[in-house]
């Protein structure tokens, strides 16, 4: 047994499988780059924008009234003042959009809605509170 020598067998196929794999996830690596440049120089960056939706209107609405409300900002910017002006022109907006499409709405739009719209009252009264003018932000 000792004068036999032992035969090392090696398989290469499991050599080349794995440098094809590594060929196939390059390629499509590279291919999504592609697809990835092709959307920014077409979209700018982030890519297409989504559908235009009643709830994108409502969320793009909703944000700029909490926005001027102070309740959301910017990351890494200073705190700064509410603007209660902007944020009641942009709540008058819900509203409007309220009114100009009852009757028209599924259950579910309505309920977005008339809950938005609560909740961005309750928040302007307790802004405005906070800031003591509650008063002058009802008589303009």
């Amino acid at each position: 047994m000792a004068d036999e020598k032992k035969k090392l067998i090696i398989d290469e196929d499991w050599k080349q499988q794995a440098q094809r794999e590594k060929e196939i996830l390059a390629a499509k690596e590279k291919e999504e780059k592609a697809r990835e440049k092709e959307a920014e120089e077409k979209f700018g960056p982030g890519g297409p924008l989504p559908a235009g939706t009643f709830a994108a209107l409502v969320s793009m609405l909703t944000t700029q009234a909490l926005f001027a409300l102070g309740l959301i900002r910017v990351r890494g910017e200073e705190e700064r003042e509410p603007d209660l002006e902007m944020a009641r022109y942009n709540i008058d907006m819900l509203e409007m959009l309220a009114e100009k499409t009852r009757g028209n709405l599924t259950p579910e739009e309505e309920k977005m809605l008339k809950n938005t719209l609560g909740d961005l009252r309750m928040g302007f009264v307790n802004v405005a509170n906070q800031l003591g003018k509650l008063g002058a932000t009802q008589e303009g």
